[in-house]
């Protein structure tokens, strides 16, 4: 018996309508394949239950939130796989393109880094690696609508907050 055997199907459909609000509040979607939502939100239930958070239910987790904080779901390269594939790593999220039938699903690579990069990112985090700013990794984006920043490779597909589209940020000095 697997972990995710143990999980009530009411939960994962109170998970399911959870994910769904969420998402469609901040301008994401999930997976409309709802057999293959349903086994992800079992995943994430399962992993909830098991470590206390909802670690990525298609990576292998550690158990130690520090470890896993960048797999959380939403995990950190969710946007970058957007951006770039259409779909988040587990697919769990996917693009307005996907969404409407325009884009395929094609298989999105292993972003995350391994164990010792991730480590030498805990030690910045905690501020033991250096001092803040020094050598900023990501360029920041502006919302020319609503002001919202955010730091990373690109602009959101839609601002989580105002919900513009991508076209609607800049580079940020």
């Amino acid at each position: 018996m697997s972990l995710t055997d143990d999980v009530p199907k009411e939960r994962v459909d109170a998970l399911i309508e959870e994910l769904t609000r969420d998402a469609e509040a901040s301008g994401y979607h999930l997976n409309p394949d709802r057999a293959f939502l349903d086994s992800l939100a079992r995943g994430l239930a399962a992993n909830e239950k098991r470590f206390g958070y909802r670690a990525c239910p298609c990576r292998l987790a550690s158990g130690d939130r520090e470890d896993d904080i960048d797999i959380i779901c939403p995990c950190y390269y969710r946007d970058p796989d957007l951006s770039e594939y259409g779909a988040c790593y587990c697919a769990l999220y996917v693009s307005e393109e996907v969404l409407r039938g325009d884009k395929d699903l094609e298989p999105v690579p292993e972003r995350r880094p391994p164990e010792e990069d991730r480590a030498r990112a805990r030690e910045r985090r905690s501020g033991t690696g250096g001092s803040f700013g020094q050598g900023a990794a990501y360029p920041v984006w502006r919302c020319e609508v609503c002001g919202y920043l955010c730091a990373r490779d690109d602009p959101p597909e839609v601002c989580p907050i105002c919900k513009a589209r991508r076209d609607r940020f800049t580079r940020f000095a």
